[in-house]
């Protein structure tokens, strides 16, 4: 039994550091961005905080060096305590440089800004946006950047030769769409589909900048930033207006094309990279977006004109359904400010952009919410059971879903969607009472904790400083939750819990 701890505890070891360390590596870029700028406390800021990132990446490998040595086995419960242990490492030790930039007002806020970021949420505690340099906002938006696709799946694009049971890493970050044969090649084709949108996106971003008046290097930076927040569905942004410091229905639209396209799963992108055009309107995921979406927006459309709010047709637009969307596929931009929602939207609406925050976006994309997919899932499991009711005890159809490809609609697919999204509604409820709890309207609080449990990113004004230490931590681990989709954080709890155990019998024996 002692052995088969230490093993476990070797591998998790290893790997975890292998992912901490190919994060350090990254604090090269803002080390780069701070010498171009000339912005020296910047640079020491990060050199510091890459030394200790290394430092404790070198550890890890080094307490599981046997891993190697031995080629041992990555079981599903390495795979899924390593995704979430990775990520509560990185929080602590990519919230360093926000602490020492003097932006944080502790360092329980800079925690929670990089779990903002790698979770794609997008809130942000940091003060003083309009001022920060420009080495931590690279930081800021590449942290969303690469959490949307994955720190896992970073790592797995180097790391993954000869490595037994990768495939099992990378589902514990909550991503099982396997677009080749092997995780490696997968991986790949994730980053390689996010660059070349990347390129693209940046540019379009790029020249919408210089025509609306900003300076072309001022107008590059806001472009890859917003490019970053915007694909990732991350919800970050340079300036403190967010999408509003613009004032361009342009750059406007060109988000909503960049963000709607990063909620949709990578299989999708591959799919019609490969030709595969007809997935666009077969696939599940699409069509429950595509229901959702619309139903959504003529909602809050007609319930907002109806209350005089938004009285013309270009306003409504700019402000309802840039609004919707960017809650549905939890980008989190926002084009009104927090308070707004509140004082303009009233129940109705609040309750709108709830429900779709808390749908969100595809499966294995870069949003969050309990998905689309699931949506889908559950709702023709429900016409299933009908149907099954209504006809001949005797007439055994098989019924199916597109999803990249035709699926078996089983019991077991239908009863696993639904434990996921349950999950998701207690954390929610959870977040909601706890939100009354400390002052706040009912309202507000389930605005609030859908937000964080869809790592959406918008506010109705809540979320500040000054909030409460609880609900600080709550969000974190709500963001945390939400974005790993559960199990591996409830594998880490277990593994951790076990091992508790274990060490507590040995002391009473």
């Amino acid at each position: 039994m002692q052995n088969s701890t230490l093993h476990n505890f070797e591998i998790i070891s290893y790997y975890t550091g292998y992912i901490i360390l190919g994060t350090a590596v990254l604090m090269a870029i803002p080390i780069l961005t701070a010498l171009a700028f000339a912005e020296w406390d910047p640079l020491c800021d990060f050199v510091i905080s890459m030394s200790l990132t290394m430092l404790v990446g070198i550890l890890l490998i080094f307490l599981g060096r046997q891993t190697r040595a031995r080629r041992a086995d990555v079981q599903w419960k390495h795979g899924f305590v390593i995704a979430s242990l990775s990520w509560i490492f990185l929080t602590a030790l990519c919230a360093v440089p926000y602490r020492l930039s003097g932006h944080s007002a502790s360092f329980l806020d800079s925690c929670f800004d990089v779990m903002s970021g790698f979770t794609t949420t997008g809130l942000v505690l940091t003060q003083d946006l309009d001022h920060l340099s420009n080495a931590l906002n690279m930081w800021r938006h590449l942290l969303t950047f690469i959490g949307g696709q994955g720190m896992v799946v970073l790592a797995l694009t180097f790391l993954a030769k000869g490595t037994n049971g990768a495939y099992r890493l990378y589902v514990g970050e909550a991503k099982d769409i396997e677009l080749v044969p092997n995780v490696k090649g997968t991986a790949r084709i994730i980053w390689k589909i996010s660059f070349i949108y990347l390129a693209v996106g940046t540019a379009a971003l790029w020249l919408d900048g210089l025509l609306i008046g900003l300076k072309p290097v001022s107008a590059f930076l806001h472009a890859l930033y917003m490019f970053e927040s915007s694909w990732s569905t991350g919800g970050f942004a340079p300036m403190t207006q967010n999408i509003m410091y613009y004032h361009s229905l342009s750059y406007e639209i060109i988000t909503i094309v960049i963000f709607v396209l990063g909620s949709f799963n990578f299989g999708l992108h591959y799919a019609v990279w490969q030709g595969n055009r007809k997935e666009l309107f077969k696939n599940i995921e699409i069509r429950s977006f595509f229901i959702t979406s619309t139903a959504a927006c003529l909602m809050a459309l007609a319930w907002l004109m109806k209350r005089g709010v938004y009285p013309d047709a270009l306003s409504a637009f700019r402000r309802i359904v840039f609004n919707v969307l960017s809650a549905h596929t939890t980008t989190g931009l926002g084009s009104i400010y927090a308070r707004q929602f509140a004082l303009d939207w009233g129940d109705f609406g609040i309750m709108v952009m709830v429900i779709v925050m808390l749908i969100g976006g595809s499966a294995c994309s870069t949003a969050g919410g309990f998905k689309g997919l699931r949506v889908g899932v559950i709702m023709k499991g429900i016409v299933k059971e009908v149907k099954k009711l209504l006809t001949s005890e005797r007439n055994l159809r098989v019924y199916k879903f597109h999803y990249i490809k035709e699926q078996p609609l089983s019991d077991d697919v239908v009863r696993s969607a639904s434990l996921i999204v349950i999950c998701y509604i207690i954390l929610f409820s959870i977040g909601t009472m706890l939100g009354t709890t400390c002052g706040y309207s009912l309202a507000q609080s389930a605005f609030e904790a859908a937000t964080v449990t869809g790592n959406v990113g918008l506010s109705i004004g809540i979320t500040s400083p000054s909030m409460p230490a609880v609900l600080k931590i709550y969000d974190i681990i709500a963001m945390f939750m939400g974005r790993l989709e559960f199990l591996s954080v409830f594998a880490l709890i277990g593994y951790s819990g076990g091992a508790v155990i274990r060490q507590c019998k040995k002391v009473f024996k």
